[in-house]
Order: C-alpha cells, then structure tokens, then sequence
C-alpha cells in the first residue's frame, strides 16, 4: 500500500522506521508540524519526525492546518491508500479523514477507552497504573473515541518513569502496527466500537502540575515524579542563604516519616529526606536552577540543608 505518515514526536520514531522496513508498504510522504520557535533566542527548530524524514530523504509536507484547502489537495495528489498517525499534534478534519480508501489509522499509547486525550503516558504513571498499553485504532471526527483494531497491555513497573516507559510502548505500539497494516491490506480487519460509556479524558500537561504540594502523600509525589520528569519537571523551592531557589527533582523515593508537610527530617545519606502529608520522600536526583542534574548527596555538598527547614 502507498501510506502517508502524520507525526511530530520522538515516539513515532520506531513507528515510522516499521513502516519504512515494510517489503510491500511505501511510505510515499510524512506530513508533520513547520518548524517553531524554541528556547530563549526563539530560533526556529525542526520537530524531531522531520529531522528524520529529511535525512532517510522522505518527501515532507508540513501544512499549517492540515485540513486547508491547499494541503487537502496535497494529500489528495498522493494517491495514498492509508494514513497512519502517531503524536501529530494537529486536529485532523472530516476533509483529509476521507482521502485514503483504507482510512486513516491512530496508535494512542493507553487501553482506550481509557486516557482519551493528551499525556496518557504521564497521567497513567500519575495515577499509580500498574497496567497501560497501547491502541491502534480507526481514526474519527471526535478525539480518540474510533474503533479499535488492536489492543496490547503493558505493565508498569516501579522504576518506571515517563522518559522510560514511552519508547517501550512506541515499540509495542509499531509491532502492533504493522499487524493491523497486514489486517487491512488483506481485508481481514475487525474493529471494535467503543463503550463510550467507560471513557476517561486527560488533559494537556501545564507547568503548574509539576509545583509539588507537599501536602499531598508520598506516593502520590513519588508518582508525580516519575510522571512529569521529561516535562514539565516537579519542582520546588529550598534554602540557599537568604534566598529562596528552585529546585527540580527527577527521581525520589517513598520513606517512613513524619513532620510538618515540606519539613527537611533528615540531611545525609542518599538525599534530603522531606517529610509529606503521609510518609516522607528522599530526594535521589535533583536539578538546581541554572545546575547540571546530581544526586542527593553531591546536591548536599553543595547546598547544606538543615534538619527542621522548610521546602516551599
């Protein structure tokens, strides 16, 4: 089949390289997000999906609006038979969703009806999720609500975080791919209609969801953590002289203790040991502001804490 691929992350990486691998597919574009302004001198940066379109010498098309007037005619000039989507980023309207005869095709990284929307992986490791997976599904009007082609779990490990876990389901997610490719192709597809009725919604991540709360449980921090680690980042302010400073954490760990919500209990060891609103966290690997990552006790070295200090 002649297969367009829409995608703008990292995590359609391996997606992209199945496709590309196929010994009967050809991946005749990849259509992605125009480039952006990043970081404080807002230069204009390529997304990571073009970066490796253009190299492998893929023909890339990078509309604006997807749904325009223009890159409908672009689309519909590719003589496509399928579309698969990974990560696009963009609302895809009834205008290009009728273009490939075989329709267009979505891998979203949760159990759907699950997670519909934005940051599944984040929000699942946010909620304790011991199980996720991913879904390859039809693509509709309304988000992540199509039918479904194929489903596969995968567990959540302890150790888990964000920036670990997605290339683990991007992987699953392309061998799952490819198997509902083959499905479609030889006409052997069944899909499945969702139960709307079980449906969860998630929302975009904002900066504010990483500030951490130390009221909140350990556990519940813990897994904050490990979800918000690529971004936003949880974060809080320390001590340093007679100053305030921001403080992001990367990885902790759950402790017996107990003090005053963001009370420094102990100064030592592997960390700062910060007590919560039920039990306490030690702080395995920080970042302070304008710093390089360490670990607690390099952190220690070169920010003393004092025991019975408060974290903001």
């Amino acid at each position: 089949m002649r297969v367009v691929f829409f995608g703008s992350a990292s995590i359609g990486f391996p997606l992209l390289e199945a496709l590309l691998a196929s010994p009967v597919d050809d991946v005749v574009a990849v259509v992605t997000q125009p480039d952006r302004p990043v970081g404080r001198k807002l230069k204009l940066t390529a997304c990571p999906v073009k970066e490796v379109a253009l190299e492998k010498g893929l023909n890339v098309l990078c509309p604006e609006k997807v749904g325009s007037a223009e890159s409908v005619v672009a689309l519909q000039e590719l003589n496509a038979d399928l579309f698969v989507v990974v990560a696009y980023g963009q609302y895809i309207p009834s205008a290009v969703l009728e273009l490939p005869p075989n329709g267009l095709i979505n891998l979203h990284p949760s159990l759907l009806p699950k997670y519909r929307g934005a940051s599944p992986i984040q929000w699942a490791l946010a909620n304790g999720d011991d199980i996720t997976g991913v879904t390859i599904l039809y693509v509709s009007e309304k988000m992540d609500s199509g039918d479904i082609i194929l489903q596969r779990e995968v567990p959540i490990c302890p150790e888990d975080n964000a920036a670990t876990l997605e290339p683990v389901l991007a992987r699953v997610g392309a061998e799952l791919l490819m198997e509902a490719v083959e499905q479609i192709r030889s006409g052997t597809v069944t899909a499945q209609p969702q139960n709307d009725a079980d449906a969860t919604e998630v929302r975009k991540l904002a900066k504010e969801d990483g500030r951490i709360d130390w009221n909140l449980p350990a556990v519940v921090l813990n897994n904050r953590i490990r979800a918000f680690v690529s971004w936003p980042g949880c974060f809080c302010d320390v001590p340093v002289r007679s100053d305030m400073q921001r403080l992001k954490v990367l990885a902790a760990r759950v402790e017996a203790g107990n003090g005053k919500p963001g009370e420094v209990l102990q100064a030592g060891g592997e960390g700062p040991l910060v007590a919560t609103g039920n039990g306490a966290l030690r702080l395995l690997s920080v970042q302070p502001a304008g710093k390089k990552v360490m670990d607690g006790p390099a952190y220690l070295r070169g920010y003393p804490l004092e025991p019975g200090s408060g974290l903001g």
